[in-house]
């Protein structure tokens, strides 16, 4: 329900609260989808999912970058997934219902959405999804970085992270490990305002580095 208030204006209220950092909504989810077809190659296919997929802005990019992808969609706001273009969710199944979600996910990303659900539920859904992986089928999560204090800022002015309780890559990786996944890599990202765009090529040797905006944890599930 919080999320069917903002349904209609979710990008324009994404694109004020990340004003700051000189660009809009839509340069972080494609930034995700680049940093997925950068660890995972283009030739990436089969089933995957868009956990907590909203109006559908990384879908699009994640379509774009993985085109041979079979793409499903989750969200608990049915009226975020009425607002997805007709176009995209004809290429899949975009669902409020985890009933409705197959069990033979190549691929489920998870993009600032943990930080949305309450700490002791936050195991139960990482078991839920890790039993929806395929054999070797990787589940990415994409979180704040608590420790940047930039970060912190844009979630205190979110108006729809007035719930967010940001939750560190320690706690992440535990629950996967618990889930029986094998970890594959844990980076730092978006590290540069636009203002010093001309350093972001510099960004994937900085994945070491705890001081990017976000985080993502990647882990597999066992042949």
């Amino acid at each position: 329900m919080q999320f069917d208030q903002f349904a209609d204006q979710y990008e324009q209220v994404l694109d004020r609260t990340v004003a700051l950092s000189g660009e809009e909504s839509a340069y972080f989810a494609a930034y995700k989808a680049r940093y997925l077809r950068r660890v995972l190659s283009t030739s990436f296919s089969g089933r995957a999912l868009d956990f907590g997929c909203g109006v559908g802005l990384l879908s699009r990019f994640l379509k774009a970058y993985f085109p041979a992808v079979q793409l499903d969609g989750f969200d608990v706001s049915p009226d975020s997934i009425g607002k997805m273009d007709d176009g995209l969710k004809s290429q899949g199944h975009f669902t409020s219902s985890t009933a409705d979600l197959a069990h033979d996910y190549g691929l489920i990303v998870v993009a600032n959405v943990m930080h949305h659900i309450v700490p002791r539920e936050r195991e139960p859904w990482i078991q839920d999804l890790a039993g929806r992986l395929a054999p070797r089928g990787i589940l990415a999560i994409f979180e704040h970085n608590p420790a940047n204090p930039i970060t912190r800022a844009v979630v205190e002015r979110c108006p729809f992270d007035a719930d967010a309780i940001l939750l560190s890559p320690a706690e992440t990786t535990g629950y996967l490990g618990r889930a029986k996944l094998r970890l594959m890599r844990r980076d730092y990202i978006v590290f540069m305002p636009r203002f010093l765009a001309f350093l972001r090529p510099l960004e994937p040797w900085l994945t070491w580095l705890p001081m990017g905006a976000q985080y993502v944890v990647l882990a597999e599930k066992h042949a």
